[in-house]
């Protein structure tokens, strides 16, 4: 009974989980916006180049700046053509 009493248990907490979602920070880019909010909804935008380009797209909007922690900068050094 302890068994069938856990493992209900367990389905019920399992069942109220909420799916994962997909990445939320673009790696091509070094600064992100977290807009948040009833009327704009909560979402991480990851589409600015600086910090300055970011502030001037938030202006009197609900949202911060952030810097993308996920950001891979590309290489300077050129590859080695293949063969």
């Amino acid at each position: 009974m302890r068994l069938l009493a856990a493992l209900l248990l367990s389905l019920g907490a399992l069942c109220m989980t909420t799916p994962a979602s997909a990445q939320m920070y673009d790696p091509r880019y070094p600064v992100c916006m977290h807009v948040y909010g009833e009327l704009l909804g909560e979402r991480m935008d990851c589409i600015f180049t600086s910090l300055q380009q970011c502030q001037a797209s938030i202006a009197g909007n609900p949202a911060t700046c952030l810097v993308n922690p996920f950001y891979a900068p590309r290489s300077g050094r050129p590859g080695r053509p293949e063969r």
